[in-house]
């Protein structure tokens, strides 16, 4: 992908396309702003985050600010090998930002204001000491990236390094366990000017394949040519570096293209993976070839774990893996012990093997050979450990959607011991995550008498309750400790001290918005951290439900209903409606039946989906189950329209016998797999009067090998392909349906091609359709006067269609 740096004035003219039944050629109508009420909504403060210190008696918390401007947005960006990054300050590019921190103590809710932080705060990355009495976090400005640091003892701020980190592959900040020194990447000191385009193209961009079978899905921001290779070199390239409490830094090895950098628990090593070239134009970074070493913190190579080629002949399927060593991490509770998996299918999920992955681990010093810890049925997913006696690892195998946990005893011969296994769609029956704690500032598995402590979200036919469980690893027996109570929505965010029964939850309610507490489990009590004003007020009349249907199979779905202020059905009548929605495919009718969300939650009004429409006199039906199932040897694609067919009808009807729809005024839409819902929709239908499509893919003969949840290829079924693609039923499509799509989309598949070529086949068909393109943006709209002009759209093309519709006519 060609490289692209983006300026503002690029952007002076703004071109909208009006409809087609208007105008052939685009106008220039500038950014438009929807009514007031709806403006606060979208300029309403974003909700807190929290951090907790590990020793529990602090909490951290961390405002965000609203939306940015087109100018925050027209940084300078790079795109390389799949991902997005701002050259100017070497950090992702539009990364979200702390702007400002607040430290609470946990035992009085002593609020303490912090000194010495950066006038204009702009802060990712934050990271407690394994003691507690030290953040450290990186701050932004144009055109850097430091580490700074907080003592919580005196509660000030100060720059820990003024030497430029750099964050393209996300935050690196590795404290070592005596919270003394912390290992950071950095940019390297002597990296030099960056690489500049030739004037004259040195030779023609060859690629070749002699018969190597190497399927891929559509990827954006791929490597382009030799020039994107340099850049790619000189601006993911790191040096890696300890910096210790006094300022010192120690440099530690050269500088190489580092996407991962651990320090191991004891301190003494780093697990470091590099990318190797020759580097691959078709697919992204995480497909490179790469090698992963174990060095001493003088940069001396101490052990190396695995040399992977590049993996761009992946099988195509979701278990699909390296036929390599992969998932290499340090167990989490030993001094300086590796852990990895190896396929024993060879990484393909169509070979036939009752062994399809290995677990081993090798201990310091390295030179042993790896000791086998156990074969699974299914991928390894992951590995937590509480000490040599006992462990608990995770497998899944997307195919039939089932997992399975064993315990296990790394440092003993034992036989492992199934914990559970379930369908991983099955949310009523999941028995949560377990909880950690910390031991010599190590994070563990917490274990109490042969007991695991769960939390879970509880989903139930009453919506999600969450929960914390007290369960035998034996045994299975299980003895609920806590569970979220009407009229509230309370979850566990972590334990404060387990065996004092103190835990931080999050707590909130219709109208309350989400605040931190301290509960006690001993003595049923409750203590507010923090005390958050309802971000907009002007919605409080806005009333929510959660309502259950089924469709016309029986099978049981759910939407959340939006109504607006003092709505009375007997006296107002059917109001105009939209439904919002996203398919999400199963294996089994009863897991798609499956309530999610809790009807106690805040009611805070979204601008993102529908739901600011309940100020505009309509009623919402949002997150409305789309569910797509297959069972037994059918796959949920192959009835995929009918299924949508049934699923939208349902809703409408569900709106019709509440009184509160008007069927002859309802619109469909959707973000993403949404928009592609919406499109199928309207062209196989006439349950609708508009659609709105944002972001979405349209002719599924450009994601040739796979998309969504679908594994197979155009060439396994080309048949079901084209069923699906909307594209190919656009003569089909006479209800008005507005395309909106960032021009800067970065999402596997959702080019913006393919909005546009959608667009001109609605329009050569003589059909009803609008198609805008956001300058900027992504494939999440950011900017405010993005996200403001989507709005105004979303409104005017509604109350066009839907609400002053002509009934009779429909």
């Amino acid at each position: 992908m060609r490289t692209i740096i983006r300026q503002w004035s690029r952007w002076i003219g703004l071109i909208f396309v009006l409809p087609a039944l208007a105008w052939a050629n685009p106008v220039n109508i500038g950014y438009q702003e929807p009514v007031q009420e709806i403006i606060d909504i979208v300029d309403a403060a974003p909700a807190p985050g929290a951090s907790l210190s590990p020793g529990g008696e602090f909490l951290l918390t961390l405002d965000y600010p609203a939306l940015p401007t087109l100018r925050d947005l027209a940084a300078p960006e790079y795109r390389l090998a799949g991902r997005r990054i701002n050259p100017a300050n070497n950090t992702i590019s539009q990364a979200r930002y702390i702007s400002n921190f607040r430290l609470i103590a946990t035992a009085d809710g002593n609020v303490r204001r912090i000194q010495g932080l950066p006038d204009d705060l702009r802060a990712i990355g934050v990271s407690w000491s394994p003691n507690g009495q030290s953040i450290a976090f990186i701050q932004m400005t144009d055109d850097n990236a430091t580490v700074w640091r907080i003592d919580v003892a005196s509660a000030r701020a100060q720059q820990w390094s003024a030497l430029a980190v750099n964050n393209v592959w996300g935050t690196t900040l590795n404290w070592s366990s005596d919270s003394q020194s912390i290992v950071v990447t950095l940019v390297d000191p002597d990296r030099g000017a960056e690489p500049q385009r030739p004037m004259v193209p040195a030779a023609p961009v060859i690629t070749e394949t002699r018969g190597r079978t190497a399927p891929a899905r559509t990827y954006q921001d791929l490597l382009a040519d030799e020039h994107d290779e340099a850049l790619f070199d000189y601006y993911f390239s790191s040096q890696v570096a300890r910096i210790h409490r006094n300022g010192d830094i120690d440099m530690i090895g050269a500088p190489g293209v580092y996407n991962s950098v651990d320090l191991s628990p004891n301190d003494a090593f780093l697990l470091k993976t590099e990318l190797q070239r020759p580097y691959s134009y078709a697919v992204p970074q995480f497909r490179f070839a790469r090698t992963t070493r174990v060095v001493d913190l003088t940069g001396n190579t101490r052990y190396q774990v695995v040399d992977q080629p590049l993996a761009d002949n992946l099988p195509i399927g979701f278990d699909s893996v390296v036929d390599s060593r992969r998932s290499i991490s340090w167990r989490n509770d030993a001094d300086a012990t590796l852990v990895w998996t190896e396929a024993a299918d060879g990484g393909d999920p169509r070979a036939e093997s009752d062994v399809r992955d290995r677990v081993y681990q090798l201990a310091v010093p390295f030179t042993d050979e790896p000791t086998h810890l156990l074969d699974l049925s299914y991928r390894f997913s992951g590995l937590l450990a509480a000490d040599g006696d006992t462990a608990l690892v995770w497998e899944r195998w997307w195919a039939d959607r089932e997992e399975r946990v064993w315990r296990i005893s790394p440092d003993q011969e034992a036989e492992p011991q199934l914990v559970w296994e379930r369908s991983w769609e099955d949310r009523y029956n999941d028995p949560g995550t377990p909880l950690t704690t910390r031991v010599d500032g190590r994070v563990v598995l917490l274990v109490d008498d042969e007991h695991i402590v769960l939390t879970g979200t509880g989903a139930s036919d009453d919506g999600d309750r969450p929960f914390i469980d007290r369960r035998h690893l034996t045994s299975g027996e299980t003895e609920r400790l806590w569970r979220s109570e009407a009229p509230y929505f309370e979850r566990p965010i972590t334990a404060i001290d387990y065996s004092a029964g103190l835990f931080l939850t999050q707590r909130e309610a219709i109208d309350s918005p989400p605040d931190f507490y301290i509960r006690d489990l001993h003595e049923d009590s409750l203590t507010a951290l923090t005390s958050t004003p309802h971000p907009m007020p002007e919605t409080l009349g806005i009333s929510r439900e959660l309502i259950h249907y089924e469709r016309e199979d029986g099978l049981a779905m759910s939407a959340t209903l939006f109504l607006p202020a003092g709505y009375d059905a007997e006296k107002d009548g059917p109001l105009p409606t939209i439904i919002w929605a996203y398919p999400r495919e199963f294996r089994s009718s009863a897991a798609a039946g499956q309530v999610s969300g809790s009807p106690y939650e805040f009611n805070r009004i979204s601008y993102w989906r529908p739901q600011f429409l309940a100020t505009q006199g309509y009623a919402v039906l949002d997150n409305a189950t789309m569910p797509i199932v297959g069972e037994g040897d059918q796959l949920p694609n192959d009835t995929f329209i009918e299924q949508l067919i049934m699923n939208s009808q349902a809703a409408i009807n569900a709106g019709v016998e509440r009184g509160v729809t008007d069927p002859n005024r309802v619109a469909l839409g959707g973000h993403s797999y949404g928009a592609f819902m919406t499109a199928n929709v309207l062209a196989h239908s006439n349950l609708f009067q508009a659609g709105i499509a944002r972001s979405g893919a349209y002719n599924r003969s450009l994601t040739p090998f796979g998309f969504q949840r679908e594994e197979r290829t155009i060439w396994d079924d080309p048949a079901l392909y084209q069923r699906m693609s909307p594209f190919f039923s656009a003569h089909q499509i006479k209800t008005p349906l507005l395309l909106i799509h960032g021009a800067e989309d970065n999402n596997s598949g959702t080019f913006p091609m393919q909005s546009e070529r959608m667009y001109q086949a609605i329009k050569g068909n003589g059909g009803i359709t609008r198609l805008v393109m956001l300058p900027l943006e992504s494939h999440g709209y950011r900017a405010r006067e993005s996200v403001l002009h989507m709005l105004w759209e979303t409104v005017e093309w509604l109350d066009e269609f839907v609400k002053h519709a002509d009934t009779e006519s429909n």
